[in-house]
């Protein structure tokens, strides 16, 4: 399968055009936001994190906002800093231009304050907007898709229909020479094993197992016991019943091909084939750094129903419940319910997915991206200082 998408210096195909607008820290947010509302095609990622964090907790935001400039769905980065945050700009805008593309910054306290700054980022942007517009679409192989697996408000649907369609999706595009991310770490617990004997190599499948481990343990410093708090209130609405049920639902949607390797938050893959990521089990966290990680579509699974999209590449919504779709028709693109109902199979409704990615890499504005939901967050391991 082929696609016309956008190709960047490093050698990496985007699905959309973006330029991204990042605030190095909460201090640079609203800045970065009028900026983007006012230029085509400009996108802000307004987000909380950048000011006085430390740590690893420092390291993840600094390589998500890496990753996420550097996306193959971004043509160009404009960084905005206020000047005295952790996460510095200019240091920011030259990881992200090691990608080729042009990436340009300034600094709130340089330019004299915030209506200089809008100033002087507007002409810039309008710049980058002029420059990204030029760019022309040209035939790419499906070869060059990172394809990010994700899945929220399950029920018993989701392990039942549209999670078996991700899985067979996910195993179709490795087949083509593509590579595809699982996610959300909270959601293998108790079935961690399964996923882990998939691995290339003793030495990935005890990292995962590991990683599960790590994330039970946070939790239980916490005074929280994972496998007593899960599946949440809504997954039980739903007819899940134990963490153990709600994993193996998960997991599905990686389908069966070998893991060739874990990732930890917003690292990009080392090669082709089937990845895991270590992310929370929040769906807008989890997306966020898949797509950190280079993938250019989402395809997320929903068996109660959720709107959310993402800022930089497009969410394809897809329910295995029937009924679900017939409530949030407007929110969700696949009804993969036709499985439940016997109308369809797995394969059928799976060939389906494939040809709306096709459409979607092509252009096609998904459900999410034709409301404009755009949620985005960043994993936080520690208190901020």
């Amino acid at each position: 399968m082929k696609f016309m998408g956008y190709v960047r210096p490093d050698g990496r195909v985007g699905v959309r055009n973006h330029i991204a607008v990042i605030p190095a820290s909460v201090c640079a947010a609203t800045v970065a936001a009028r900026i983007a509302e006012q230029t085509e095609g400009a996108v802000a990622l307004p987000n909380q994190h950048g000011c006085a964090q430390i740590g690893p907790d420092l390291d993840v935001t600094f390589r998500t906002l890496a990753g996420l400039g550097a996306n193959p769905n971004v043509g160009a980065v404009l960084v905005i800093g206020l000047g005295c945050e952790s996460v510095q700009a200019d240091d920011l805008a030259r990881e992200i231009a090691k990608s080729g593309k042009r990436t340009e910054s300034l600094i709130i306290q340089k330019c004299g304050g915030t209506l200089k700054a809008q100033e002087q980022g507007l002409r810039i942007a309008r710049e980058l907007s002029q420059e990204v517009s030029k760019i022309a679409r040209t035939e790419a192989d499906f070869s060059k898709l990172v394809l990010a697996l994700e899945c929220g408000g399950s029920d018993t649907t989701s392990g039942l229909a549209a999670n078996p369609v991700h899985g067979y999706v996910s195993d179709r595009l490795v087949e083509m020479g593509g590579a595809s991310i699982l996610s959300e770490t909270t959601e293998l617990i108790g079935a961690e094993h399964v996923l882990a004997r998939r691995a290339v190599t003793k030495e990935i499948g005890d990292r995962l197992i590991e990683m599960v481990r790590a994330c039970e343990a946070k939790a239980n410093a916490m005074g929280v016991d994972m496998r007593g708090s899960q599946p949440t209130p809504g997954n039980i609405q739903g007819g899940l019943t134990t963490i153990e049920e709600k994993s193996l639902g998960c997991i599905y949607k990686g389908g069966s091909s070998p893991l060739q390797g874990v990732l930890e938050y917003g690292e990009a893959p080392g090669g082709k084939g089937f990845y895991f990521m270590d992310t929370p089990g929040q769906d807008i966290e989890s997306i966020t750094g898949m797509v950190a990680g280079g993938a250019q579509v989402v395809i997320f699974t929903t068996g109660r129903g959720t709107p959310t999209g993402f800022p930089l590449a497009p969410v394809i919504k897809i329910t295995g419940n029937p009924i679900t779709f017939r409530l949030m028709e407007e929110n969700i693109d696949i009804n993969a319910g036709t499985i439940i109902e016997g109308t369809e199979s797995i394969p059928q409704v799976g060939e389906r997915v494939l040809a709306e990615i096709e459409e979607v890499c092509n252009g096609k504005l998904t459900k999410a991206e034709a409301l404009k939901h755009m949620e985005f967050g960043i994993y936080k391991l520690t208190s901020t200082f």
